[in-house]
């Protein structure tokens, strides 16, 4: 009885294996076929095939994009794998073999049957998801296609675009960032120009920008938040970085600048925001990044700072569950700043490790120096989601007698 436990362990382990890798070979494969001309040649046939809404340019560029590119890729794959798993000697291995053989035969099917039929990442029409973390859909293989093409490679799971960090490209994006004019929004501004991409800072304190190249910076009032709606519109990602701490003041007048800057002007941002997200392909290319610091889930020496950015992330959490666009959550430790001198990092570093993170496509991007942060915010993050997507829904319309109204007490 062990000996079959064993066996059948053993087995599945060296299918998972081969089926993940697999996966990289390929992705890996198509990786280079962007870095090497001679493989470039035969891959740009199936960029050719086409247009930006993943309708076909015709049955002829289509079948010579499956010739070219598809029955080419997963012969090879095919051929690699029967060798690895002849070298290797392990049983489980076959079925990575197989599940390549699949590749072949779809590929040669879709050539030979005289009819355009795509697979699911290429099928044509708008994008009505946001691009998947997990796993590869149409909006994120769309913007391989026309967003960047040296950029998310990936097929099914994203796994070499998180190592070579070419699952998002900042490349030639347009970024508005707000809080521009501290420590972390120079920083940051720094960083996007070394992606290539064209910032607009958006600073309450315009006299302190200095004039840079790739830098148009727009001044903005807090409680004026709809005034940016034109600048928004051409904005690619929204980066929401201001914020305000009074430390140990707990003054009427504290607590209401403290939830106006760091919670509730925020979240007008982020509404104003969703409205720009509008057309066939903005789900995959609009992002916006939040600045809700490490104080979710840790002190920070300033209680009205934690409160405020607390419920900042809380509303976001609660927000992402709309899918309007992707969302990330930066959950930054102590750096030094106008708003904590006393910050262990640097705003470089910071700045940094979040481009980092970003290019791998995290989602939640976490830079501390606290070890217990990387344990705590997570558990926080997946049981506060959970309970936001048991207990609330989302209201398309909600009429005056509906029962949908929310219930209060006269």
């Amino acid at each position: 009885m062990i000996i079959i436990v064993n066996f059948w362990l053993e087995f599945l382990g060296w299918t998972f294996f081969s089926l993940l890798l697999a996966e990289v070979l390929r992705d890996s494969y198509h990786a280079l076929c962007h870095q090497v001309n001679w493989l470039a040649k035969w891959h740009n046939k199936h960029h050719m095939a086409y247009r930006r809404d993943l309708s076909v340019v015709s049955l002829k560029a289509y079948q010579d994009s499956q010739l070219y590119h598809d029955i080419l890729e997963s012969g090879l794959l095919v051929v690699l794998m029967t060798a690895i798993a002849l070298i290797v000697g392990q049983l489980g291995l076959w079925v990575g073999v197989l599940y390549t053989i699949s590749f072949l035969g779809g590929a040669t099917l879709r050539y030979s049957q005289g009819t355009i039929d795509t697979d699911y990442t290429h099928l044509p029409g708008p994008l009505e998801t946001i691009p998947s973390a997990m796993w590869v859909n149409r909006s994120y293989h769309w913007r391989h296609h026309f967003d960047n093409v040296n950029a998310y490679y990936s097929g099914v799971f994203p796994l070499v675009d998180k190592i070579l960090g070419t699952g998002l490209s900042l490349k030639g994006k347009t970024v508005a960032l707000t809080g521009a004019s501290g420590a972390l929004g120079q920083a940051l501004t720094a960083e996007l120009i070394k992606q290539n991409a064209k910032v607009v800072a958006l600073t309450t304190h315009p006299d302190q920008m200095l004039t840079q190249s790739g830098v148009k910076v727009v001044g903005w009032q807090l409680g004026k938040e709809a005034e940016l709606k034109d600048s928004l519109e051409k904005v690619d990602i929204l980066i929401i970085n201001h914020g305000v701490n009074v430390y140990t003041n707990r003054t009427p007048e504290a607590i209401n600048e403290s939830y106006e800057v760091n919670t509730f002007s925020a979240v007008r941002l982020i509404d104003l925001f969703f409205t720009t997200v509008s057309g066939p392909q903005a789900k995959a290319s609009k992002e916006i990044w939040v600045n809700t610091s490490e104080a979710e889930v840790q002190a920070a020496l300033s209680p009205l700072y934690e409160l405020s950015k607390r419920a900042l992330g809380d509303i976001v959490t609660l927000k992402r569950l709309d899918g309007v666009c992707i969302i990330r959550k930066l959950i930054l430790g102590p750096f030094k700043s106008q708003l904590n001198p006393y910050g262990v990092m640097s705003a470089q570093q910071v700045a940094s490790s979040i481009m980092f993170l970003a290019k791998r496509d995290c989602r939640n991007i976490v830079v501390s120096i606290n070890p217990l942060t990387y344990i705590l915010f997570p558990l926080k993050e997946i049981s506060t989601w959970l309970y936001y997507r048991i207990f609330t829904k989302k209201l398309v319309e909600v009429k005056s007698d509906s029962p949908a109204n929310p219930s209060h007490q006269g």
